[in-house]
């Protein structure tokens, strides 16, 4: 698997390491019910088929948090992005 480093070019997937869904928040420790909260942010997650957003790291190259467009059933990436990048309140670096 190839990923497309906007920084580096197309580098091996090797050079990465995968830390998870980039589409999470964070809960508010200020919420009513933050134990909740906290426990379904960090143990219940969703396993999708399909395109989906995922966070690398490009340790063997920029050393930067990327958003990595990826198809869950065939693996093919259509895009990525620097995490930094993302829309206020998605996960950045």
């Amino acid at each position: 698997m190839r990923i497309p480093c906007p920084y580096c070019g197309h580098r091996d997937a090797h050079e990465f390491s995968y830390l998870g869904d980039a589409t999470l928040t964070r809960p508010d420790p200020e919420t009513a019910d933050p134990q909740e909260a906290f426990f379904q942010y960090v143990y219940l997650r969703e396993n999708p088929a399909g395109p989906h957003e995922e966070l690398w790291y490009h340790a063997a190259g920029c050393r930067q948090w990327l958003v990595v467009e990826r198809d869950t059933r065939t693996h093919a990436i259509s895009g990525a992005r620097f995490a930094r990048a993302s829309k206020a309140g998605e996960v950045t670096s």
